[in-house]
């Protein structure tokens, strides 16, 4: 009976194998598909934050939020897109010299456009559909809160976040292109995902829905104040704030916790690949 998974060598060469084929595409096919999956992630992540936002314990608050969340990267997995977390992974094939650093760097930097404009995308389609007015307006302040909390973290606890997350992301996209089935491909990706939102570490496409959310709920008065942030902190939630503050050194973080999980397994069987 044939086996319903790879194993750890076959996994490495699989990954190394859709690197390539991951930088050998057009732009006319990664940017969409890349805008889809920041669509699917900002749609778990606006999910994730509608199931938790009333909950007051911040222990159930991540449970029902890593529980919802990992939709987003359930839709990528089986409906396909490219994701710049997971596509940190194609440092494998760069390890191997079957891409060039270009073609990783040019691959990475129109996934990243591209799931900028899908996530912000819904962040605005909530704003404008009213949904921050939910729980009377609780919802809007939650979102609020959340946002000036990530724009202001400090650069270096940021980038060690952003190296955590993605640490525990591609651990689990690896699992992923371990399972030959369906129902093994989206457990790897629930449980993964799952334990990132409850680490409360930083993913940058994640930020891309969440940050703008804020900025947009920002405009609401109402919000601002019932969310009872520090307004010095707010000024940083601005569209400089998140590049400055969050997003260049989550970014720089996401790719280095992607490329240890793939250095380390390439290192472990690149002479048996």
């Amino acid at each position: 009976m044939a086996k319903g998974y790879l194993t750890p060598v076959e996994i490495t060469r699989y990954t190394i194998e859709a690197g390539i084929k991951k930088t050998q595409r057009p732009f006319k096919e990664v940017l969409p598909m890349a805008v889809l999956a920041g669509m699917y992630i900002a749609m778990g992540a606006l999910a994730a934050s509608t199931v938790s936002h009333g909950i007051a314990n911040q222990g159930l608050a991540k449970l029902a939020a890593g529980a919802i969340f990992p939709i987003g990267l359930m839709f990528i997995i089986i409906n396909g897109g490219d994701l710049f977390t997971g596509n940190c992974l194609i440092s494998v094939a760069l390890l191997d010299r079957k891409v060039s650093l270009r073609d990783f760097a040019t691959n990475l930097a129109i996934v990243f456009l591209g799931n900028f404009i899908g996530a912000v995308a819904i962040a605005w389609m909530q704003a404008f559909g009213g949904m921050f007015n939910m729980s009377s307006g609780l919802f809007g302040s939650y979102t609020v809160a959340t946002a000036v909390a990530k724009t202001n973290i400090g650069f270096g606890q940021a980038f060690a976040l952003g190296i955590l997350c993605n640490i525990f992301v591609c651990a689990g996209v690896w699992m992923t292109y371990g399972a030959t089935d369906v129902a093994g491909k989206l457990l790897a990706a629930f449980f993964s995902i799952m334990a990132f939102v409850i680490s409360g570490s930083e993913h940058i496409v994640a930020n891309m829905y969440y940050i703008p959310a804020g900025i947009f709920a920002k405009s609401n008065s109402l919000f601002v104040e019932a969310a009872g942030v520090d307004l010095a902190q707010l000024g940083n939630l601005t569209w400089r704030g998140f590049m400055i503050n969050n997003a260049i050194p989550v970014t720089l973080g996401n790719v280095i916790g992607g490329a240890i999980i793939g250095a380390m397994y390439y290192g472990i069987y690149r002479r048996q690949i």
